[in-house]
């Protein structure tokens, strides 16, 4: 079976809108060379991309699908909105401005890309947007990244409104249980940036074996000998038998189809229960505690 012929698991969301499991992120990929990524991803069999306005490669993206041969209503595409936008207006703003740059008629994943707790009134007032831009049609389902249980909590407080998922940073190395649970509590799909772990460590404890990431755990490369996988497929498994959305990138060709060939093998109850075990509680990325739209400075409207 080629990798063309198969298909991600679906998640529906809890607005009973239905989500691939697995998908493409071009978080970090140039603008240069989204558009050929994104378009052997989906020529390769997937069908969720995920992008965001501050990853300045919302045009390639929409240039990917275009080129792709695939029709619109067969792929799912998240964009993100950038703290630098927060506000009523402000995310009204923001939203037209990645739809215009993605070429496309609506969204079918619209995201606050981070809290901001030092202006958690902007913040809901963006997600206020939001509901209107979903109510309109333009975007088929809300939500957020980055939030932890409080922001969670407190989003909910103030608009009633619970997201349809959560993209966090979740990878063997950082499992964040807490933040899961949280998710399942509420009925939110947690999704993974990062999943396989390709940030580093700050700092590497007994834990990882010397690994600077889960890629070169001894554990990842026996189960990956086990199953006549790669490691990196072995990580994107454990992440679907939990029930997670992932998004790895990658821009290498080989690289994009070998993600996507994880559908022949599942890890047993014990192994999954091993890798949990790797959890070291150090994130590589920025803190959803202090973050604000100052953290990456970024002109959005630039673009």
């Amino acid at each position: 079976m080629s990798p063309a012929s198969k298909t991600s698991p679906w998640l529906v969301l809890n607005n009973g809108v239905k989500m691939p499991a697995l998908g493409l992120g071009v978080f970090l990929t140039p603008a240069a060379q989204t558009a050929d990524a994104v378009r052997t991803a989906i020529q390769n069999g997937y069908r969720l991309i995920d992008t965001a306005a501050a990853y300045m490669n919302e045009r390639a993206v929409g240039e990917g699908i275009r080129s792709s041969g695939v029709p619109r209503n067969e792929l799912f595409i998240t964009t993100k909105l950038w703290p630098g936008q927060y506000g009523y207006d402000g995310a009204m703003h923001g939203f037209d401005g990645s739809l215009s740059r993605l070429g496309l008629d609506y969204i079918d994943l619209y995201l606050l890309h981070w809290p901001v707790p030092t202006s958690f009134a902007a913040t809901v007032q963006a997600y206020k947007a939001m509901e209107k831009v979903q109510a309109e049609g333009r975007a088929r389902a809300i939500g957020v990244s980055n939030f932890l249980p409080h922001h969670l909590q407190a989003l909910q407080n103030e608009t009633g409104v619970t997201p349809a998922l959560n993209q966090i940073e979740l990878n063997p190395f950082y499992t964040q249980p807490a933040s899961r649970a949280a998710n399942d509590e509420r009925g939110i799909v947690t999704q993974a940036w990062a999943p396989i772990g390709g940030t580093y460590l700050r700092n590497k404890n007994a834990v990882t074996s010397g690994a600077d990431t889960p890629l070169e755990h001894p554990l990842i490369i026996g189960l990956a000998q086990k199953y006549g996988k790669t490691p990196a497929q072995v990580v994107i498994r454990w992440h679907l038998d939990h029930g997670f959305s992932a998004i790895p990138k990658s821009v290498r060709p080989e690289r994009i189809v070998e993600n996507f060939d994880v559908f022949d093998f599942s890890l047993s109850a014990g192994e999954i229960a091993a890798i949990d075990a790797l959890d070291t509680g150090v994130f590589a990325g920025a803190n959803p505690e202090t973050f604000t739209a100052d953290t990456y400075p970024t002109d959005i409207d630039a673009q």
